[in-house]
């Protein structure tokens, strides 16, 4: 017994050695680690609150829309553009926003809508359907390698039979005529025959000549 407790002695003053060497960094290092979760748990409730703000907020745009009040819809959408920009909310609304003004014939407002989506979405399936609306609006204003900019940025593989088709479109409208045949071919061999745009892909070839070689 007097063996024990020596020996819990010795461990002892080995731990009030220790302590006196480390005790402060034992302290610091808990008291970040605490702050830390209380940080994250902070961080987790915010985040889920701005959530549910934002779903509902992207919900009277949704009312507002089908009640076919624009104004209230548009005034909905910047809102969750301008506080909820993190949430999957606000790129959902930027894009129906650039569907409204499209409709209104104010392609400037829609352009910059879907441009902050391709440059603010997580997303790669709606950045992807951004730039393709985008390209088509500015092969609508003749902006041609505006088009093409925007339809030779990444894309994912999902997407590339429109992209490569649009591109043909583009190549079409400046004249270039093999290009766009190169084009079309890309994408004609992507697509898979139940495609709707297989079709439409394939009639646009024809009138060419026939995919490219």
């Amino acid at each position: 017994m007097a063996a024990f407790d020596l020996e819990e002695q010795e461990q002892l003053e080995a731990l009030k050695a220790w302590w006196k060497q480390w005790g402060n960094t034992v302290i610091y290092g808990v008291s970040a680690l605490l702050i830390g979760v209380a940080g994250f748990q902070y961080w987790k409730n915010h985040t889920a609150k701005q959530s549910a703000e934002a779903a509902a907020h992207f919900e009277n745009m949704n009312n507002a829309l089908e009640a076919g009040d624009t104004k209230a819809a548009r005034e909905q959408g910047a809102l969750l553009v301008d506080k909820y920009g993190t949430t999957p909310y606000a790129t959902r609304a930027a894009m129906l926003i650039a569907s409204i003004n499209v409709q209104g014939k104010d392609t400037k407002s829609a352009k910059a809508q879907l441009q902050w989506v391709v440059d603010n979405s997580k997303e790669a399936a709606l950045r992807d359907v951004s730039r393709l609306r985008l390209a088509g609006l500015l092969l609508d204003e003749k902006d041609y390698e505006g088009a093409l900019k925007q339809l030779n940025a990444a894309h994912t593989d999902a997407y590339a039979p429109r992209f490569d088709d649009l591109k043909g479109d583009v190549y079409l409208a400046q004249g270039k005529t093999a290009e766009a045949r190169e084009a079309y071919s890309a994408a004609y061999a992507r697509l898979k025959d139940d495609n709707p745009l297989h079709g439409v892909v394939e009639m646009k070839l024809d009138s060419l000549g026939g995919p490219a070689k």
